[in-house]
């Protein structure tokens, strides 16, 4: 199925040299995340094909938000290809500042892209930005400090037999804790887990009608639960912790559950990188009994800002990154578990991917995220873990300092949500809602 000869852009990039094309360098950022640092040392493979050469600028993930945030309303023209999601391209796209993809060749097969990854990077029906890896949330966790412990993990866990779980892993005097979840503060990073977390827990952004409502009881059982399971079995400093510092704890050995990206299930099952890597299960992020789990969805995709002088360059680029035969590429070199994951349908029928242990965890995760109806009750916006609003960036970013200082202890969870309150409600009036 991944037979270089046959699919992918073999065919593309061939007619690219054909072409007697210019060579070029193109500028791209991106966030330091495994997949993406992965891609980088297998950029030769591009610069052999196409002859374009790559420069890399590799940030943090609110500090790369920030970046191209700001170059792209700017039309600061630093980067040829930006690392964006689901939030910015459909909003972008509508501000015309990005290209539209409907150049990629047939042998790309955008077709074979997973509809909710397609989906959420499109406007109009076109799409924006090609997925480079896609995701959901769900558990990773030591099968050993559950056998232990004497549980079992459900296959769909509730969060009250998280909690009965963590504080029975954890042994902090030997640094095991029960629980890893993000605290770092940013819309990315703590607010994504504790927006989507809240969704089962029946609380909403906002109701029909814009009215925010962090001030509602669901917030607030959301809020205090989670500093409480933290408080209690969850690692010190939690609050400077995102996705980076949970995966390096993981692989530590120090966390007994991790609930977070599904992609970060190839970096703790791997035994160069994990000293836990044979003893890692899988589950479904946990749900409060309500009919909602507490997974998001998620791409990082790739993306040209319009205005760039490097339109072909960066067009082949995305078109060698994010196809059949990348993916092949990195399992030839890396390993079918190492493959980018949650993009393209044909990746889980191929039959040495369906033998990986999370893929099938990863896809069910995906498929059962449900960005237009993220809520118990109905809300007015898109999308599971932000609101697809211009506003949410901001706003979200405000509120997410709050409950890091709560997380901190510098605050109560109360005082929190009263702040998240008046963030939101400001920001929402003055931009007429």
């Amino acid at each position: 199925m991944y037979s270089k000869g046959k699919l992918g852009t073999a065919t593309a990039v061939a007619a690219i040299m054909a072409s007697g094309a210019i060579a070029d360098t193109i500028t791209i950022a991106t966030v330091n995340n495994g997949d993406m640092i992965r891609m980088q040392g297998l950029t030769d493979d591009f610069t052999a094909k196409t002859g374009h050469e790559v420069e890399w600028v590799t940030l943090d993930e609110n500090t790369l938000r920030t970046r191209v945030t700001q170059d792209i309303a700017t039309k600061g023209g630093q980067f040829d290809i930006m690392t964006i999601g689901m939030y910015e391209t459909p909003i972008w796209a509508a501000n015309g500042w990005l290209v539209a993809l409907d150049g990629l060749s047939d042998a790309y097969d955008a077709d074979d892209i997973l509809p909710a990854m397609a989906n959420g990077l499109s406007h109009d029906g076109t799409l924006y930005a090609a997925p480079f890896y896609g995701e959901s949330s769900m558990i990773m966790y030591r099968t050993d400090l559950m056998e232990k412990a004497g549980l079992e993990m459900p296959d769909a866990p509730t969060w009250d037999f998280i909690r009965e779980a963590a504080l029975a892993m954890t042994d902090k005097d030997n640094e095991i804790y029960g629980v890893c979840m993000r605290g770092k503060a940013g819309w990315g990073e703590n607010m994504a887990f504790l927006t989507a977390m809240s969704n089962a827990f029946g609380a909403r952004f906002v109701d029909e009608d814009w009215r925010p409502q962090y001030d509602s009881e669901a917030w607030s059982n959301t809020l205090n639960f989670y500093i409480d399971l933290m408080t209690e079995a969850g690692p010190p400093g939690a609050s400077s912790n995102g996705f980076n510092e949970n995966l390096s704890l993981f692989q530590q050995g120090k966390c007994g559950m991790w609930i977070d990206a599904t992609v970060a299930a190839s970096f703790v099952t791997n035994p160069d990188d994990s000293t836990v890597a044979d003893k890692v299960g899988f589950a479904l992020a946990p749900n409060a009994g309500m009919g909602k789990n507490s997974n998001w969805l998620w791409a990082w995709a790739l993306a040209i800002p319009a205005g760039t002088q490097n339109e072909e360059a960066a067009m082949a680029f995305i078109e060698w990154s994010t196809s059949k035969d990348y993916l092949a590429l990195v399992a030839e070199n890396e390993g079918w578990a190492n493959v980018p994951p949650g993009t393209r349908a044909s990746l889980y029928e191929t039959p040495e991917y369906q033998e990986v242990p999370f893929a099938k965890m990863t896809l069910e995760s995906i498929l059962t995220a449900d960005p237009n109806n993220p809520t118990i009750d109905p809300v007015p916006y898109v999308g599971v873990q932000f609101a697809a609003i211009p506003e949410w960036a901001g706003l979200a970013g405000q509120i997410g300092q709050e409950f890091s200082a709560a997380l901190a202890g510098q605050q109560t969870a109360e005082e929190a949500l009263e702040k998240a309150q008046a963030i939101a409600t400001e920001e929402l009036e003055a931009a007429g809602y």
